[in-house]
């Protein structure tokens, strides 16, 4: 799961693998803007077949909390 989840930020963010580990702060360490965000949320939406709301794309800020949802919803 976490290898698929850090190809897609990669990916998105045009960001080296290595770089996307779990404790990377997606704003600060990684560098994605807002619209980042919003296009990185959609990429994973469709990845994984779920749907994140507003309020909770918020609270992702790491790579670890985007692992920690998308591995909830998908149980």
């Amino acid at each position: 799961m976490f290898a698929k989840i850090q190809k897609i930020i990669s990916e998105e963010l045009d960001v080296e693998l290595e770089q996307v580990t779990k404790d990377a702060d997606i704003l600060a360490d990684l560098g994605a803007d807002s619209l980042d965000v919003v296009e990185l949320i959609m990429a994973l939406e469709e990845a994984f077949d779920i749907s994140v709301d507003d309020a909770q794309a918020q609270k992702m800020k790491t790579v670890g909390d985007i692992v920690a949802y998308i591995e909830k919803m998908r149980q």
